[in-house]
C-alpha cells in the first residue's frame, strides 16, 4: 500500500528520521523500535514478534482514550446500554483498530521503513472466531457502530478458549479442528481479576421467615477480560468484556479430605470447562446441559457487574451509592440478542426480589422496562426449548421465578380472553407434554418492553405468525429493527480502493454517514467514474485470484465473472441449487463446446455445523462437482468451481470486495435478514436473490431492476405449501434439472462411490423442506439475464453504482440510531470526548485503572 503520509496523529508534526511524528513522542516508528529491542534481537525476531511489537505500539494509542472514556462515563452518568450475546465474532483487530484512530498511515509508513511489509503482519493475527456467522458477526457490527455514535455501551460475552472451529477440506469432507486462537497470547485484551465475580449452579431453594434463599450451590468464578472498542476518530473506546470461567480454590474440597488431592486439582476443569468452547451450531438448537450452563453464566455474571456500576455511579445522586432500583431502567438498557441470553429475566428478577428486597411486581416492571429481544430466526428447529427437569437440578430458584411469572402471565391472558384454553397453550411459558420444557422465546416477549426482528419481512412474520397471539395482546411492543454492517470494516479497511475512488467524489463523510452515498447517483454515467470503479474490481479481483492460486493451486481467470456464495452450510440457505446451476451450466458447455460461453468461477464457502449430516453431504457435493469440472479440458477456464474452505471473517475481507455476483437464494420466508447481502451490495457486486429478508429492501432501496430477483414470494411459498410440494412434478417437467439430478444419483460426480450423494437425491426428491426444485426454472432463466449483463461492461459498472448509491440504508450506524432512540431511550452523541486529561500520547502514565 502506498498512502501519502498524512498529519493525523496529532497538531504537531515533526520528521524524524523521516517518519511524521508528534513532539510528545506519539510515534509509531519509535515505538515499534522501542518495543523490537525490548522482545528480542532483531537478528533472530520472528514475523509473529513483529506483528506483536506493532499491536503493542498501536494498542499504546488506544489506552488513554479507553481511560477517559471511562471516566467521561463515570462523570457524565449516562444511561448505559448492555448488549448481551453469546457471540461476537469479531475477526481481526488490528486493522480496524488503526482505520478508527486514523494511524494507518504513520503505521504503513513506519513499518515500511522497518523494512517490513504490514499486510503480512496482518495477516499474522488469528480471527477472533467466537461466532457462528450472521448473529455474532452483527453483534461486532453493532459494538463499532455503538462507540462511532458516542453511546455508553458495553459488550457482554464469553471468552470461549476455542471458538469457531478451523475447517479443512479431506478428500472433499469437512474436517474439523480446534481452533486455538489464544494459543500465542492475545495483545487487544486486559484481564480485569479486581472485577472476579461468583457464579452459583444446583443448589436446593429454601423458603425462611426473611425470604426466598437459593443455598447449597456450587460456585464458579468469572474472571472478566476486557477488549477496548473504538469508534472512529472521535476519541471514544468502550468496552467489550468477555467471561471466563476459574474454579474456585475450594473446588471439590471434599475430594482433599478424603485425600485423593490430584483427582480435586483435575475436577477443576469441570468448572473451568464453561468457557471452552463456543457450541459450532448456527440456527440449531441443541439442548446440552453445558450450552444452558453457558447461558446463565454470561448472564449472572454480567448482571452483577450492571448492577454494581449502576450503584456506584452516584453522579448527581445524594446517597454514597444507589440503592432505590426505582432509576434503574432511567439508567440501564439490556439488549438481549436471540434467546441465548434469555435468563437475563428471571436472574434479574431474582436478584430485585431475594437479594435487593424489591416488591414482586414492582421488580417485574423494573425488568420488563430494563430489557429488550432481538429475534433473529423463525426456523423451529432453532427455537430454544429447555427441559424443565435440567432446570429442576441446575437452577432451581429459576425455575421457581419462571413459573410464577408464568402463572401472573396465564392469568392475566385468561381474563381477556376467558374460556380460550388453546390461547392459553398456544402462549405458556411451559409447555406441557411428556417432556416439559420453557420456551425462552415467550419468556423473552413477556419479559421485554421490545421485540423486534431484524429485517422488514422478518419482523411481519414474527408479529403476524410466531407471536401472533403476543402481538394481538400489546400490538404496540413488536418493532423492526432491519441489520446493518459497519462501513468501517466492510468498506474503508477490507476494500480501500472503492473508498479512494467514492471520496474523491463526494468526500468523506460517507464513512460516517453512509446515506452520503446517495451523492454516487449523479455520476451514474461518468465515463471516468465508471472506469475507476470498474479498475478498482478488477484489482481486486487479480489480488484475490493470486491468494486463491497460492492457496488452492487453481489457476482462476480473473477476467471471468466471480459469483460468490458465503455463509453458512445449511438447507435453507440452498446451496443446492447454486450447484444444480453449475452442473447444468457444466452440461451446456460439454454439449457444445464450440459454443461462446460466460466464464465463470463459482466460489461457495461456508462451515456446516459438525454433527449436521446434510450439510456436510453438501460440501462433499460441491468439492466433487469441482473436482470434476477444473478437470474437464473441454470446459477450460471457461467454468470453475471452487470450494472456499475455513470461510471466516478475514477471508471475507479478501472475498467480498472482489466478488461480481453475490448469491442470496434462500427460500422466500426463511432467512432474518442476511447481512453478507450487504456486505456484497457496498463492496461493487450484484445480487441474484429471492424476495427474502433484506434482499426485499435492497430492491426496494435501488429498484428491483438493478438486482436479479428470481422465484417465489413468501405467498407463493404459502400457497404451494397448502396445495403440497411434489419434486417429482419438476423433475419429470425439466430436462436440464433431470439430467443434473440423473448425474449425481448415479455417481457421475462419485465415480469411486457411486452412492455417495443418495441422502442428498431423496431429500430433494421426497423430503426438501426448501422447495430447491420449484426455483431452479426461474433461477437459471435469471443467471442468463446475468450472463446477457456481464458481457457489457459498461451497463454493469452502471448497476454497480446504482447498488452502491443505494446501500446506504444498510450501515449498523443506521440500525443502532434506531435502537438508541425507539428502544434504549437514548441519543447518539457527535460530541468527541475530550483528550485534553487523556495520556495516550504517554503511555507511562496510562497504566491507571479503567474506571469501572
Amino acid at each position: 500500500r502506498c498512502r501519502p503520509v498524512t498529519s493525523d496523529l496529532c497538531e504537531e508534526p515533526v520528521r524524524i528520521q523521516g517518519a511524521l511524528v508528534c513532539k510528545r513522542g506519539c510515534d509509531s516508528l519509535q515505538s515499534l523500535k522501542k518495543l523490537c529491542v525490548c522482545l528480542t534481537d532483531r537478528n533472530v525476531a520472528t514475523p509473529r514478534d513483529y506483528y506483536f511489537a506493532l499491536a503493542h505500539a498501536v494498542r499504546d494509542h488506544l489506552v488513554g482514550r479507553w481511560i477517559r472514556t471511562q471516566q467521561h462515563y463515570y462523570e457524565k452518568d449516562p444511561k448505559r446500554i448492555y448488549y448481551l450475546s453469546l457471540e461476537f465474532y469479531m475477526g481481526r483487530t488490528l486493522q480496524n483498530t488503526m482505520v478508527n484512530l486514523g494511524l494507518q498511515n504513520a503505521c504503513d509508513e513506519a513499518i515500511y521503513q522497518l523494512g517490513l511489509d504490514l499486510e503480512e503482519l496482518e495477516e499474522i493475527e488469528e480471527d477472533a472466531g467466537l461466532g457462528n456467522g450472521g448473529l455474532g458477526r452483527l453483534a461486532a457490527c453493532f459494538l463499532d457502530s455503538m462507540a462511532t455514535l458516542g453511546l455508553a455501551a458495553y459488550g457482554y460475552g464469553i471468552r470461549y478458549e476455542f471458538g469457531i472451529f478451523n475447517q479443512k477440506i479431506v478428500d472433499g469432507w469437512q474436517v474439523e479442528e480446534a481452533d486455538d486462537w489464544l494459543r500465542y497470547g492475545n495483545p487487544w485484551e486486559k484481564a480485569r481479576p479486581e472485577y472476579m465475580l461468583p457464579v452459583h449452579f444446583y443448589g436446593r431453594v429454601d423458603h425462611t421467615p426473611e425470604g426466598v434463599k437459593w443455598i447449597d450451590t456450587q460456585v464458579v468464578l468469572a474472571m472478566p477480560y476486557d477488549t477496548p472498542v473504538p469508534g472512529y476518530k472521535n476519541n471514544t473506546v468502550n468496552t467489550m468484556r468477555l467471561w471466563s470461567a476459574k474454579a474456585p480454590n475450594d473446588f471439590n474440597l471434599q475430594e482433599f479430605n478424603v485425600g485423593d488431592y490430584i483427582e480435586a486439582v483435575l475436577d477443576r476443569n469441570l468448572a473451568e470447562n464453561i468457557s471452552r468452547v463456543l457450541y459450532p451450531n448456527d440456527n440449531f438448537f441443541e439442548g446440552k446441559e453445558l450450552r444452558l450452563k453457558q447461558e446463565y453464566f454470561v448472564v449472572a455474571a454480567t448482571l452483577q457487574d450492571i448492577i454494581r456500576r449502576f450503584k456506584s455511579s452516584k453522579f448527581g445522586c445524594r446517597d454514597p451509592v444507589r440503592t432505590c432500583f426505582e432509576t434503574f431502567p432511567d439508567k440501564v438498557a439490556i439488549q438481549l440478542n436471540d434467546t441465548h441470553p434469555a435468563l437475563a429475566i428471571p436472574e434479574l428478577m431474582r436478584i430485585l426480589v431475594d437479594v435487593e428486597k424489591v416488591d414482586w411486581d414492582k421488580a417485574w416492571e423494573i425488568t420488563k422496562r430494563t430489557c429488550a429481544y432481538t429475534n433473529h430466526t423463525v426456523l423451529p428447529e432453532a427455537l430454544e426449548r429447555w427441559p424443565v427437569s435440567m432446570f429442576e437440578k441446575l437452577l432451581p430458584r429459576h425455575l421457581d421465578i419462571i413459573y410464577a411469572l408464568n402463572q401472573r402471565h396465564l392469568d392475566h391472558v385468561a381474563a381477556l380472553y376467558p374460556g380460550d384454553i388453546d390461547r392459553l397453550r398456544r402462549m405458556s411459558v411451559i409447555e406441557e407434554g411428556d417432556c416439559k420444557r420453557i420456551n425462552m422465546a415467550h419468556l423473552c416477549v413477556i419479559g421485554s418492553h421490545a421485540v423486534n426482528g431484524v429485517a422488514r419481512i422478518h419482523s411481519d412474520i414474527v408479529k403476524n405468525s410466531v407471536f401472533k397471539d403476543f402481538r394481538d395482546l400489546e400490538p404496540e411492543k413488536f418493532q423492526n429493527k432491519t441489520n446493518g454492517i459497519t462501513p468501517r470494516r466492510w468498506l474503508l479497511l477490507c476494500n480501500p480502493g472503492l473508498a479512494d475512488v467514492i471520496a474523491e467524489k463526494i468526500g468523506e463523510g460517507f464513512i460516517t454517514d453512509l446515506s452520503q452515498l446517495k451523492k454516487l447517483l449523479n455520476f451514474v454515467n461518468n465515463e471516468t467514474f465508471i472506469r475507476d470503479v470498474a479498475k478498482v474490481k478488477q484489482e481486486n479481483k487479480l489480488k484475490f485470484s493470486a491468494y486463491l492460486e497460492e492457496q488452492y493451486k487453481v489457476k482462476i481467470n480473473p477476467s471471468s465473472m466471480f459469483d460468490v456464495q458465503v455463509k453458512r452450510i445449511h438447507e435453507y440457505k440452498r446451496q443446492l441449487l447454486n450447484c444444480l446451476h453449475a452442473i447444468t451450466l457444466y452440461n451446456r458447455i460439454r454439449s457444445d463446446p464450440s459454443k461462446s460461453f460466460v466464464p465463470r468461477t463459482i466460489m461457495i464457502g461456508g462451515k456446516a455445523a459438525p454433527g449436521y449430516h446434510m450439510a456436510k453431504m453438501i460440501i462433499k457435493l460441491i468439492t466433487s462437482i469441482g473436482e470434476v469440472v477444473n478437470s474437464d479440458p473441454y470446459v477450460g477456464d471457461r467454468l470453475k468451481v471452487i470450494f472456499l474452505e475455513n470461510y471466516r471473517v478475514s477471508l471475507a475481507e479478501k472475498a467480498i470486495p472482489a466478488a461480481d455476483l453475490s448469491q442470496q437464494i434462500s427460500t422466500a420466508g426463511t432467512e432474518a435478514s442476511g447481512t453478507g447481502n450487504m456486505k456484497f451490495m457496498l463492496n461493487g457486486a450484484l445480487t441474484i436473490g429471492t424476495m427474502d429478508g433484506a434482499n426485499v429492501e435492497m430492491a426496494e432501496e435501488a429498484g428491483e431492476e438493478n438486482l436479479f430477483i428470481f422465484g417465489m414470494r413468501v405467498e407463493d411459498v404459502e400457497a404451494l405449501d397448502r396445495r403440497g410440494y411434489n419434486a417429482q412434478e419438476y423433475y419429470d417437467r425439466l430436462p436440464e434439472l433431470r439430467q443434473a439430478i440423473d448425474q449425481i444419483s448415479s455417481g457421475f460426480f462419485s465415480p469411486r462411490d457411486p452412492g455417495c450423494f443418495r441422502d442428498i437425491v431423496n431429500m430433494l426428491m421426497y423430503h426438501d423442506r426448501f422447495k430447491v426444485f420449484a426455483d431452479y426454472e426461474a433461477y437459471i432463466k435469471c443467471q442468463g439475464q446475468v450472463d446477457q449483463l456481464f458481457v457489457d461492461p459498461r451497463e454493469w459498472t452502471k448497476k454497480v453504482i446504482r447498488n452502491i448509491a443505494c446501500s446506504g440504508k444498510f450501515s449498523s450506524d443506521r440500525t443502532i440510531t434506531e435502537y438508541a432512540r425507539e428502544i434504549w431511550g437514548v441519543e447518539p452523541s457527535a460530541t468527541q470526548i475530550s483528550r485534553s486529561s487523556c495520556p495516550a500520547n504517554n503511555p507511562s502514565k496510562a497504566s491507571g485503572s479503567l474506571q469501572k
